[in-house]
C-alpha cells in the first residue's frame, strides 16, 4: 500500500537528507513539499527543495512557497550550521530556479491537498510550523483528515541548541508551535532535540554513506561539508555536537512516518508549549486529553538501511 506523504520544510542540509530518503522509498508517494521560513529565508528554502528534487530526479512533484516569518516576532536562521543559503553555500548554477515553485501558496495548498486524500496524508513537519499554524486557523478540521503527524522539534529535558532551553524549530515559531500541539488532534508523533542526539550515529557510518560513488552522494557530500566543518569548530558547542556523532534531526521523523516499526520505545503524553517564559519555549508536558507519541527509541539499522539507500 502507498504511503501518501505530504513534506514541510525550511529545506536545510537534514531537510535535504530526509526528503532524499522518502524519494528512495518505492512504496512512498511525495505529494508536495511546502515550504516556510527557519533554517533560511523561505525563497532559498523553495529553491533549495527544488534542487534536492532535480538532483533526484522528481521535479514533478510540486513545491509551493509559505511563510517568510514567525507569527510573532522575527525570523531566526542557521546559517552557522547551515550555511547562509541552507545547503552549505555551496551553489549550482545549474540548479533549477525559482520559476517552477506553483504560484498557489503552501497553506491554500497544505489544506487543498489534505481535504483531496482525507484519512490518507502523512504530514512530515520538519521545520517551524508555522505553515501547519495557520492552515489550521483557516480550515479547523484539518487535523482530522490526516493519517497522522510527524513532527522534528521541541525538547522536554530543557536543553536547547538555539537557546540554553530551547530547540530551533520551535523557538523560530513558539506560538505556531502552541497551535499546533493543541488543535492538531490526529495521531501524533515527535523527535526531540534530545532524543536525535541520543539514537546519533558513528561518524564511521557517515563516511561510508558520503563514499557511495553516486550523483546522489556526492551531491551530499558538497552540500554537508560546512556542517561538517562547523560540528569541529569552536563555532558550536563541542559538548553538543563534535564528537557526538552523526545526527541527521528531521531524517528521525522522516523514517517514523516511512516506517511503522521504526519507533521502538515511545513516551505517550501531553503536550504542550510554554509561551510566557515562565519556563522554556520548548515542549511541557501536560496533563490534557490528546497526547503525543514522543520518541524515545528506534531501529538504528532500519535507519542506517533507509539513509544508505537514499543517496544510491
Amino acid at each position: 500500500m502507498v504511503k501518501k506523504l505530504l513534506v514541510d520544510v525550511d529545506c536545510g542540509v537534514d531537510d535535504a537528507q530526509a526528503v532524499m530518503m522518502a524519494l528512495a522509498v518505492p512504496d512512498v508517494q511525495v505529494l508536495g513539499v511546502t515550504c516556510v521560513h527557519g533554517n533560511t529565508t523561505v525563497q532559498n528554502v523553495c529553491k533549495n527543495v527544488l534542487r534536492v528534487l532535480g538532483v533526484c530526479g522528481h521535479l514533478e512533484i510540486p513545491v509551493f512557497i509559505g511563510a517568510s516569518k514567525p507569527i510573532l516576532g522575527n525570523m531566526i536562521n542557521a546559517g552557522l550550521f547551515h550555511g547562509e543559503d541552507g545547503l552549505g553555500d555551496a551553489p549550482d548554477p545549474d540548479a533549477p530556479g525559482l520559476e517552477l515553485a506553483k504560484q498557489e501558496g503552501a497553506v491554500s495548498a497544505m489544506i487543498r491537498i489534505v481535504n483531496e486524500n482525507p484519512g490518507e496524508v502523512l504530514l512530515v513537519a520538519t521545520a517551524p510550523l508555522t505553515n501547519l499554524a495557520l492552515a489550521v486557523r483557516l480550515d479547523p478540521t484539518l487535523p482530522l483528515k490526516l493519517k497522522g503527524l510527524y513532527i522534528m522539534g521541541g525538547n522536554t529535558d530543557s536543553r536547547g541548541n538555539t537557546t540554553i532551553c530551547g530547540e530551533f524549530n520551535f523557538t523560530a515559531d513558539p506560538e505556531a508551535a502552541y497551535i499546533v500541539l493543541n488543535d492538531y488532534l490526529c495521531p501524533t508523533y515527535i523527535a526531540t532535540w534530545e532524543f536525535t542526539c541520543r539514537s546519533k550515529l558513528p561518524w564511521a557510518f557517515c563516511d561510508d554513506w558520503l563514499a557511495q560513488d553516486t550523483h546522489k552522494s556526492r551531491f551530499m557530500k558538497k552540500i554537508f561539508q560546512h556542517s561538517i566543518d562547523a560540528c569541529y569548530s569552536e563555532r558550536i558547542d563541542k559538548e553538543l555536537v563534535a564528537g557526538q556523532g552523526f545526527i541527521s534531526c528531521d531524517s528521525y521523523a522522516m523514517a517514523a512516518a516511512i516506517d511503522d516499526t521504526f519507533i521502538i520505545e515511545s513516551d505517550h503524553k501531553a503536550v504542550t508549549v510554554e509561551l510566557t517564559g515562565t519556563h522554556s519555549r520548548g515542549i511541557d508536558l501536560l496533563k490534557k486529553t490528546h497526547k503525543a507519541y514522543i520518541m524515545q527509541k528506534v531501529d538504528l539499522e532500519k535507519f542506517k538501511t533507509l539513509m544508505m539507500n537514499a543517496l544510491k
